[in-house]
């Protein structure tokens, strides 16, 4: 399985919610066929790979069972793996971890970042996947109570730091994580904006670094109140691109075509002179 080494441009994750309620697009893509064909999509959108989950991490919303998130999931795996797609698993679970890397994944993606089942470090170890490494302080019934910090970045950094620690004491290799500041987890919208805009300090811990803005309530509130979800999709293209120039590992989004025309016309863009020189 390859390393999380940097990438030469900064990579897309498409998102593929296997669920009936997700905040995004819930529901739409619960029927297996019905997913396969929307994964399907997102690659010739142009994603370089995709993130499959099957358990809603939205605020509020309870915890499902691993047997049931497996049944959404492997198939969907499986057919997409054959298909030659790079994938991810969007789970806590670790026994659904192990048995979505038996199927074809490479990355587990883990919003609790290891946190919410002690034996996921462990799994990721065993199996040699790339660990996403997520900034997590409590499951979705109770995350928003936690949105408290002193310094919201420098806090960030130490609980991931501390949390990193962890996972490699269970055997994960450095080379083989990716971290993710959580956006939306136990943060106000302010706290997201403040992440984005420093990111600089994530990034000096020396690892490659995921971004998740995409839908998320605090993109929304650049909107007006009602706007439909898919509006949220411009400001998060647009966060996409200013995150490429930042240097960023990669960007986990839902309207992958519309992440990858904003990253177009930022890699056009990018070796041309500035305005005034």
């Amino acid at each position: 399985m390859p390393e999380a080494a940097p990438a030469e441009r900064m990579l897309v994750m498409g998102i593929l919610n296997v669920t009936p309620n997700s905040f995004s697009d819930g529901g739409r893509y619960l029927d297996h066929a019905a997913a396969i064909e929307h994964g399907r999509r997102l690659v010739a959108d142009g994603a370089d790979l995709i993130d499959v989950g099957g358990e809603s991490t939205r605020p509020g919303a309870e915890r499902i069972g691993s047997a049931e998130e497996q049944r959404r999931i492997l198939p969907v795996i499986r057919a997409l793996a054959a298909d030659g797609i790079r994938l991810s698993v969007d789970t806590m679970n670790a026994d659904t971890a192990r048995a979505s890397v038996e199927a074809g994944v490479d990355i587990i993606n883990d919003v609790s970042g290891g946190r919410a089942d002690p034996l996921m470090a462990s799994v990721a170890a065993e199996t040699g996947a790339l660990f996403l490494l997520s900034h997590w302080r409590g499951h979705s019934t109770d995350m928003d109570a936690h949105a408290n910090y002193d310094d919201v970045v420098r806090d960030v950094r130490a609980e991931l730091v501390a949390q990193l620690g962890v996972v490699e004491s269970a055997g994960v290799a450095r080379e083989r994580i990716i971290l993710d500041p959580g956006l939306g987890f136990a943060k106000a919208s302010g706290h997201n904006w403040e992440i984005l805009a420093r990111l600089d300090e994530l990034q000096s811990i020396g690892l490659p670094v995921l971004i998740g803005a995409s839908r998320k309530r605090f993109v929304g509130t650049l909107l007006e109140d009602g706007a439909p979800m898919a509006d949220r999709d411009l400001p998060t293209a647009v966060i996409s691109a200013l995150l490429a120039d930042a240097g960023i590992w990669g960007v986990r989004v839902h309207n992958v075509r519309a992440t990858t025309i904003a990253l177009d016309v930022q890699r056009r863009l990018s070796g041309l002179p500035r305005a005034g020189r």
